[in-house]
């Protein structure tokens, strides 16, 4: 469960202002729902922050639901679409979850609006109000709305980066989907909180790049450690929190970045920004406490503007599982 703050720090509201209501964001507009469902924002919330009291730990799964289904093939909910070879089926979204949640903010907001809000803006909502609840409430960033819902899903399109890429590589990857290094950096900055299977780390402590020793970047004693909770042989694929400051596994804050510049990330392209001339400089002023989470809510505004769809590929789903007629391809 997250840590428990004062009164006085819940009340510091730090917003991070993108744009006045009425201004857009490329296709998207802010207050986009303010004639057509004006209370869309209230319903979300409130569906959002009974979920997070009862398991705080969805606020990591919404956020790697929230880039897994945007930087596959848009911000268009395709990856909520059930079917034998959807994109729920790829191997990178088997351990996805959140869908539940999703599904309840639907109903409530279909018996206030119905056929209005588009699941892929639920995503986006959602994903918002979480990071606000795991700040402690010390950060609110805006989003604009306006996504339609896609009407294809296939495992086979799902492109997601490996953690043992490298910086430039996973760079490469963003680019095409026309995000920065910086959105990069503040991306990954998600992994402060949320957990990892041993499976993605046993080479960094066992056998890195086959030469059967650890991996140098590591922090020794994190090496040790983790060897403990992830041992060699085991047969189970154990759970390692991202951000082993245990103090603020469960915050949004700059903890990632100061673990990071101390050699103790956990995933391989974790540490490899800090280590990495294109990028160690923003991990060192980030790891200062420099606007992360104004920067990261710019960050996440992006992302959510990645191939948004049109009228003539998109929709409004009834069901945020199902497309609303049988041209749809999963």
């Amino acid at each position: 469960m997250a840590a428990k703050i004062s009164t006085k720090s819940a009340l510091i509201v730090f917003l991070a202002v993108l744009s006045i209501s009425q201004c857009c964001y490329g296709k998207l507009e802010f207050g986009s729902y303010k004639e057509t469902c004006p209370n869309v924002e209230n319903i979300v919330f409130k569906v959002v922050k009974e979920g997070f009291i009862k398991d705080p730990s969805v606020a990591p799964a919404m956020i790697r639901l929230y880039f897994h289904d945007c930087f596959s093939n848009g911000c268009d909910a395709s990856l909520l679409l059930d079917g034998t070879s959807s994109e729920k089926k790829a191997t990178p979204n088997l351990s996805v979850r959140g869908y539940e949640l999703l599904d309840d903010i639907k109903t409530a907001l279909e018996n206030d609006c119905h056929g209005v809000v588009s699941c892929a803006d639920i995503i986006a909502l959602a994903t918002r109000d979480l990071v606000t609840l795991a700040s402690g409430e010390k950060t609110r960033y805006e989003i604009p709305t306006g996504r339609l819902d896609g009407r294809e899903s296939t495992a086979l399109s799902v492109d997601l980066p490996s953690p043992q890429l490298s910086v430039s590589q996973t760079a490469a990857m963003f680019a095409k989907r026309k995000l920065s290094v910086d959105d990069m950096v503040l991306l990954l900055g998600g992994h402060t909180i949320g957990v990892a299977h041993c499976s993605f780390i046993k080479d960094r402590l066992y056998n890195f790049k086959n030469t059967n020793k650890p991996d140098p970047s590591m922090d020794p004693k994190l090496v040790q450690e983790l060897r403990g909770k992830c041992p060699e042989k085991s047969s189970t694929d154990g759970i390692i929190n991202l951000d082993q400051d245990f103090s603020s596994s469960n915050i949004v804050d700059v903890s990632f970045y100061k673990q990071i510049n101390s050699s103790r990330g956990i995933l391989q392209i974790d540490q490899e920004l800090a280590n990495d001339g294109m990028t160690k400089k923003m991990v060192t002023d980030l790891a200062k406490g420099n606007d992360f989470l104004a920067r990261f809510g710019q960050a996440m505004v992006n992302l959510g503007s990645v191939g948004v769809k049109d009228e003539q590929n998109g929709e409004i789903r009834r069901s945020c599982r199902s497309c609303n007629n049988l041209f749809c391809t999963k």
